[in-house]
């Protein structure tokens, strides 16, 4: 679905145009037009093709998804893909937008996520004094714009795993705690796996030889490298602590299992001496000493009772109960 189409000369914008004006604007000297899609067919990315003359692997990529985050040269153009990650809920979505940047054209192809582009351009025609370095610009504002979108969502994961830390010694939450743990896990690497290759790939854009289309936008580029080193950093402290907690929960669970396993011996214990005296009481010798007493049952359950009560006494003292 096309979003909207706009040719931008100098840093202003010249007009909404259809799809079949892009390449008469795309011949007036140092204009560019800026191309939005969503969840694009191939027939739209087709007639993209055509228009900006792309590169087939690089539109093969875009119409098949499911891209490893990364920046790659076509000759003199830029094929940049992003993972969007959006939290629903307690729960984390991945989308993915592909842009595909040239000297005179900027086209982004955005799959799997609900959240527009639309404050990014605004803000972009707010600031013709930076559009007006044109398409590379573009491409700036767009990677950070998505790499922005990362900080709330490290905050969430940051929040969840302090919420799961405080109920780690809560007696009988080991199993769910567990859960808990693993899940935060997975979003974890979900996030790391939109970071860390991003950030390996925007190395690119700045220092040494870059791609003509960001010559002059490096310094923004080099900013975006450092929020990606700081996010990669909070996961891979993330990650770390999840592993202790880990760990401190699996001791947890072991300490529990010892605390049943004391209380199983400790009632084991006392069921032994009943069983001890009843077992001597109840042999049918025919002279056998007190069997003829008259006092004798009742003080075999004292000296049960008492005894169990000694063993009871001094189990929990022990902490055994």
């Amino acid at each position: 679905m096309l979003i909207n189409c706009i040719a931008y000369k100098d840093g202003k914008k010249l007009a909404e145009i259809p799809v079949g004006d892009i390449s008469k604007y795309l011949a007036i000297p140092d204009a560019f037009v800026w191309v939005a899609l969503k969840d694009a067919t191939n027939e739209e990315l087709e007639e993209m093709r055509v228009e900006f003359g792309l590169h087939e692997l690089a539109v093969e990529d875009a119409r098949n998804g499911h891209q490893r985050p990364k920046i790659e040269e076509y000759g003199d153009s830029i094929f940049a893909v992003f993972h969007l990650v959006e939290e629903i809920g307690t729960e984390i979505n991945v989308g993915e937008v592909a842009v595909f940047v040239g000297n005179n054209y900027v086209l982004s192809v955005r799959n799997g996520s609900q959240r527009s582009f639309v404050g990014i351009r605004d803000r972009a025609e707010r600031e013709p004094h930076l559009l007006k370095h044109g398409s590379g610009f573009v491409l700036y504002a767009l990677m950070d714009a998505v790499v922005d979108r990362y900080f709330p969502i490290i905050d969430m994961l940051e929040t969840e795993l302090e919420t799961i830390e405080e109920a780690i010694f809560a007696k009988g939450l080991a199993r769910q705690n567990t859960e808990r743990l693993y899940a935060l896990k997975q979003k974890v690497m979900v996030m790391k796996h939109a970071v860390f290759p991003l950030m390996e790939a925007s190395g690119k854009l700045y220092g040494g030889r870059v791609p003509l289309v960001c010559y002059n936008t490096q310094e923004y580029f080099r900013d975006v490298y450092d929020h990606l080193t700081r996010l990669n950093s909070s996961l891979d402290s993330l990650r770390d602590t999840i592993g202790a907690a880990l760990q401190a929960n699996l001791a947890m669970v072991t300490i529990e299992d010892n605390e049943v396993t004391k209380r199983l011996a400790a009632w084991a214990g006392m069921f032994a001496v009943p069983t001890a005296f009843a077992g001597l009481w109840g042999m049918n010798f025919k002279h056998m000493p007190e069997l003829e007493w008259y006092y004798g049952y009742p003080m075999a359950l004292f000296i049960i009772a008492g005894a169990c009560a000694f063993l009871y006494w001094r189990f929990k003292k022990s902490g055994w109960l």
